[in-house]
């Protein structure tokens, strides 16, 4: 009984997100366009995002081509660093990691600031009002999400690229211009498009599960906690099972 009762459970709350994905959704295309609001969680969530996401991808950069290279050097193939390093930052790595680092501190932000919201009953007093919470809060903060993951993700693929460089050049002698060259030849377009377009997905998934989790926040501040930490780990999960469906779409289309 315990297992049907965790399925049906799991079930309610996908189909819940449904709905809630479906009224962001409805609600996007009507106006009143909050712009203002949309602009100033773009800063907040993309420009203030960025110190972390830069540090990560460069120490992300610098330790996978030191891992990587007493590898490479047994097998005397130490020149094609800079490839494997440039095709696996930006197909793969660069994305996720970024999209994770992104859950974290932005999920996790967005659904304690709305939990807590709702349960001091900011959220009532908006409708009240005559205000539409949920155009204000969820609608703009979706779409911040939706286009400051990929502008990240390219900075922090950047930033890795970088620190793939310093690292190559803690054992040895790499020009910059040799080093760029290997890794821009390495790189089709093939490889950007795919990796490019999946970070929408990924930011979409990050901004609908803190919002859909902290909108619906109960139980006071037990709640709001409890909100931002499955905001975290709900939007992790669905990176993951997105990126692998990417992968076996680009597979069936021919992009790998």
């Amino acid at each position: 009984m315990k297992g049907n009762d965790t399925i049906l459970l799991f079930l309610e709350e996908v189909g819940l997100i449904g709905r809630f994905t479906g009224k962001f959704l409805s609600q996007w295309f009507k106006p009143r366009y909050e712009w203002n609001e949309l602009l100033r969680q773009c800063y907040v969530i993309g420009y203030k995002s960025l110190p972390l996401v830069g540090m990560t991808g460069f120490i992300m950069g610098l330790v996978l081509t030191m891992q990587l290279r007493p590898t490479m050097l047994s097998y005397g193939v130490e020149s094609q660093i800079p490839a494997i390093v440039g095709i696996s930052i930006i197909r793969e790595i660069g994305p996720v990691i970024t999209a994770l680092i992104f859950a974290g501190k932005i999920g996790s932000s967005i659904g304690a600031e709305l939990g807590s919201m709702k349960v001091t009953e900011q959220i009532d007093a908006m409708e009240v009002s005559g205000t539409n919470p949920f155009k204000y809060l969820v609608v703009t903060r979706v779409l911040a999400t939706t286009l400051m993951l990929p502008v990240l993700a390219i900075l922090s693929d950047a930033i890795s690229l970088y620190g793939a460089y310093l690292g190559v050049n803690i054992n040895g002698v790499t020009s910059a211009h040799l080093f760029w060259m290997q890794v821009f030849d390495s790189i089709s377009f093939n490889d950007v498009l795919p990796a490019f377009i999946k970070t929408y997905f990924f930011g979409f998934a990050v901004g609908i599960i803190g919002c859909y989790k902290g909108y619906y926040s109960t139980k006071g501040t037990e709640g709001v906690g409890k909100s931002a930490n499955a905001a975290v780990v709900v939007s992790s999960v669905l990176i993951f099972i997105i990126d692998l469906l990417a992968v076996q779409i680009t597979e069936l289309l021919g992009y790998n």
